[in-house]
């Protein structure tokens, strides 16, 4: 439902978007993932019309957004960064303008104002003028008028962003009830977002993809991908660390802490291969006392920062990163 080929945007000589290319599917959640000023957002305006590409194509629903832009926008519910509205409107007054933009009278108008209002949590605040409200609240009515008009397609830029924690699992709720027949692409600084709802993330650091994948595989790339955390009562021989080593499939080994009568380590397996049977073998025959081992699933700030940092910026100790 969306197709992006190649796409470039220059700014008087500085590239924002460097050869980007990826689709997206119905029934399938996009997350966009970079650092600030990495190009998404930018992205995110060519796909929507807001900006002219200066290189590449996009499509959605097979109609191009440079020759067929009205068309294209009556398939899009966009919400972009900050969710600017009017602010001297009420909430009521702002989705009845929507609506009315959006060619929609009489009962069928009504209907959609009203699905939108619920679907968004804004029966509390419908009289009140847009400039009074929280942050949250004014996210939520960008978010129904987004979806206001039931598009096949949305763009959504930080869709949670201002909101409690509350608030973020009913949008979060919402959004995968959409991507049944929906192609949803949603921009997030928020790592814990991409396994809540996404089925694919893409990374983009300085304009250009860095990743293009499931959340699973993402984790797989992470040095944490299998690690085992391993916590025992008390303060094993000074060399355990030596033992843990010699395990096949171990890479390294990192003492977490050593205090209050416990002990931790963060063991790293090669090429994220299985461990923890053989760890737990090992503390078996030296008589250990487990108090806590935990397989680690891959860490997504871990494989964020590498992707996104030159080598020289994101090399941070993993000791210091495991305390």
């Amino acid at each position: 439902m969306i197709k992006v080929k190649e796409l470039r945007k220059n700014f008087d000589g500085f590239v924002a978007v460097d050869n980007v290319s990826f689709s997206v599917n119905k029934g399938e959640v996009l997350g966009f993932l970079g650092p600030n000023g990495a190009g998404k957002s930018t992205t995110m305006k060519m796909i929507t019309g807001f900006l002219s590409p200066s290189g590449g194509s996009i499509t959605v629903c097979d109609d191009d957004v440079t020759k067929k832009p009205i068309a294209v926008k009556k398939r899009i519910g966009y919400l972009p960064e900050g969710a600017p509205a009017y602010g001297d409107m009420t909430v009521l007054g702002f989705l009845r303008f929507i609506a009315s933009i959006r060619g929609f009278t009489g009962v069928e108008k009504e209907n959609r104002i009203n699905i939108a209002i619920e679907k968004s949590n804004l029966k509390e605040v419908l009289y009140k003028t847009i400039d009074t409200l929280s942050k949250g609240f004014k996210r939520r009515v960008g978010l129904a008028q987004a979806i206001l008009h039931d598009p096949p397609v949305l763009i959504l830029d930080e869709p949670t962003d201002g909101l409690d924690p509350n608030q973020k699992h009913e949008v979060r709720k919402l959004i995968k009830e959409m991507a049944k027949d929906k192609a949803i692409i949603i921009s997030t600084h928020i790592l814990e977002e991409v396994d809540a709802i996404c089925d694919r993330v893409i990374v983009i650091a300085k304009g250009a993809l860095q990743f293009d994948g499931t959340p699973r595989e993402l984790e797989t790339r992470s040095i944490y991908f299998n690690s085992v955390r391993l916590t025992l009562d008390g303060y094993p021989s000074l060399n355990a660390e030596r033992l843990i080593h010699q395990i096949k499939d171990v890479n390294s080994v990192e003492l977490v802490f050593s205090g209050e009568e416990k002990t931790c380590y963060q063991i790293f397996s090669i090429d994220g291969k299985p461990i923890s049977r053989d760890v737990n073998a090992l503390a078996k025959a030296e008589d250990w006392v487990v108090d806590e081992l935990v397989v680690e699933k891959g860490r997504l700030d871990d494989v964020f920062r590498r992707l996104t940092k030159p080598l020289d910026e994101s090399s941070v100790s993993i000791a210091e990163d495991v305390a």
